[in-house]
């Protein structure tokens, strides 16, 4: 079987689709899926579907999604019913488990290859960075779960994981950047610069890729306006980083020249991560 949720939801069984679309029953899977091979108690389950406000039979109900989702695996997979509940979605203490191969799920695929392209970059293999990154990107068909109705847990995982996109988005243009591809990365630049008007690492990848592609006025221009959203939206100056990177444009600094994009200009999170390792 295959588990894809970064987009819409999908469950395949071989090339047969299994995918539930009674709505709750497609929530239920969906927070079993984000926390694949953990169990999720019966409170859990409920608040995700019902908030704060769980009907009187909400436990039974509950049962019942499980026991539609049983029998859709059963028909998919041509397994007994009873196989799939000691196999598969399994019931245990308080709560339910499905019990899966982590390389199944499209989230599990991406968090390691992200993780491995990070460790890369850190390395300074930035071919090898870029491979990975772009494979982990690959994966994504569009917003996490975009068919699923969330509730209030869902919703959390959703943010957690179009966040961990966007760093891995900006890591792969940061391996661009550093295998000397600034042409190729600055239209997307530009675009992520307008959705992400206040992320500062976006807008010092940009200001790198203008200055060297020749267009230093311009890259001096969007230091400009990020520092007025800054300070008319947030009353913050932008940061050193952004500030280093100005300050190098204005100097025609040789450490802007080259293919790889020097320490000082890369994510304090990159930075972190090669003093760790």
């Amino acid at each position: 079987m295959n588990f894809n949720i970064l987009g819409p939801l999908e469950l395949r069984a071989g090339n047969v689709a299994i995918t539930p679309t009674a709505p709750k029953q497609r929530q239920v899977i969906s927070l079993l899926l984000m926390n694949a091979n953990q169990v999720v108690s019966v409170p859990v389950l409920i608040r995700e579907l019902w908030d704060e406000e769980p009907r009187r039979s909400a436990q039974a109900t509950v049962q019942t999604y499980v026991l539609h989702l049983r029998r859709l695996f059963a028909s998919g997979l041509h397994l007994p019913q009873s196989r799939v509940a000691t196999d598969l979605l399994v019931t245990c203490s308080g709560g339910y488990l499905l019990s899966v191969d982590p390389e199944v799920l499209d989230t599990h695929r991406f968090e390691r290859l992200s993780r491995e392209g990070r460790a890369a970059l850190a390395a300074d293999n930035n071919q090898l960075a870029a491979t990975r990154l772009r494979e982990a990107l690959a994966l994504w068909r569009g917003q996490v779960l975009v068919d699923v109705q969330t509730g209030p847990l869902l919703a959390m995982q959703v943010v957690r994981l179009e966040e961990a996109r966007l760093a891995t988005l900006d890591c792969r243009i940061e391996a661009d950047l550093r295998l000397g591809l600034h042409h190729e990365v600055l239209s997307e630049l530009a675009y992520l610069a307008a959705l992400q008007p206040l992320h500062e690492n976006i807008h010092a990848q940009l200001m790198v890729a203008l200055y060297r592609c020749g267009r230093r006025s311009e890259a001096l221009d969007v230091f400009h306006r990020m520092r007025t959203r800054l300070v008319d939206e947030l009353g913050l100056e932008p940061s050193a980083k952004l500030r280093h990177v100005q300050q190098a444009i204005l100097m025609s600094d040789p450490e802007l020249d080259g293919g790889s994009v020097p320490t000082t200009l890369l994510p304090d999170r990159l930075r972190a991560l090669a003093v760790a390792s």
